[in-house]
């Protein structure tokens, strides 16, 4: 069997006592004694980075970021507690990359696991690197032309422009998100306001469901890769657009 990125680092990472492994906020991580000290993040809100947030002493954050920033980074969140990022798709070697899981460990694991590691195992680069789509499912050139054709929809709309909100294609009237398209489940998905009353018939259709944080708020998400008719997506994008636009831009659109 291959060895992908993945499964290298799940090797970096489980070699060491008391370690398990969990899903933290969508991404693949490691505790030590149940403290973590290592996640794997994939293209985090559209970095286009494959990388690892690893726990690291004082002052070891600046240290490596300062001297090569083609292969470490700050990392969001965790980076203001001294986390180090450490790029995998950068050509860093990876037994050196295990050396630096090591040192997260250490710096999280109690002394009595700690002291009594070994040498750490050699570790061969994967088979294979991630390919663009695996980094970033929305680069798949069928998927670029369903978020071309919602975005050239919205940015005909007056006073329309686009944005990156988490990483993810979004298009706003005025300063307020009305339409948005992300990877989730395997699939494009399209999220549009709707109201609660039409979110409910809606999510009697397969291709229909009401989205995890933006349900609550009148939003529904649609299935993009599956059949849309034209008129279907206009009709979403313009009620999304109308409920948030302001008045002088309906007026513009409505051609009053």
């Amino acid at each position: 069997m291959t060895r992908n990125v993945e499964a290298v680092v799940r090797e970096m990472c489980v070699w060491m006592p008391e370690v398990t492994e969990h899903w933290s906020h969508g991404a693949m991580a490691f505790k030590g004694a149940k403290r973590q000290f290592a996640s794997f993040a994939v293209n985090h809100h559209g970095d286009g980075r494959v990388a690892l947030w690893l726990a690291a002493p004082p002052g070891a954050q600046s240290l490596y970021v300062d001297a090569e920033p083609a292969h470490y980074f700050v990392p969001p969140y965790v980076g203001p507690k001294g986390w180090l990022g450490v790029n995998l798709n950068s050509g860093l070697d990876w037994q050196r990359v295990a050396l630096h899981v090591r040192e997260a460990y250490c710096h999280v694991a109690p002394d009595r696991l700690a002291a009594g590691l070994g040498g750490t195992p050699e570790i061969a680069p994967p088979d294979e690197e991630m390919s663009p789509e695996e980094v970033d499912p929305l680069c798949r050139p069928d998927r670029r032309e369903l978020i071309d054709d919602l975005a050239s929809q919205c940015l005909a709309l007056p006073e329309v422009s686009s944005a990156l909100q988490f990483g993810s294609p979004s298009w706003k009237a005025g300063k307020k998100t009305f339409a948005t398209a992300y990877f989730a489940d395997g699939k494009l998905r399209y999220s549009f306001w709707v109201g609660a009353e039409r979110q409910s018939m809606l999510n009697d259709d397969p291709r229909y469901r009401v989205p995890a944080y933006t349900g609550a708020n009148g939003w529904i998400e649609l299935d993009a890769e599956n059949a849309t008719a034209p008129d279907e997506l206009e009709g979403l994008v313009l009620d999304s657009y109308r409920h948030f636009a302001l008045k002088r831009m309906l007026k513009v659109l409505d051609g009053v």
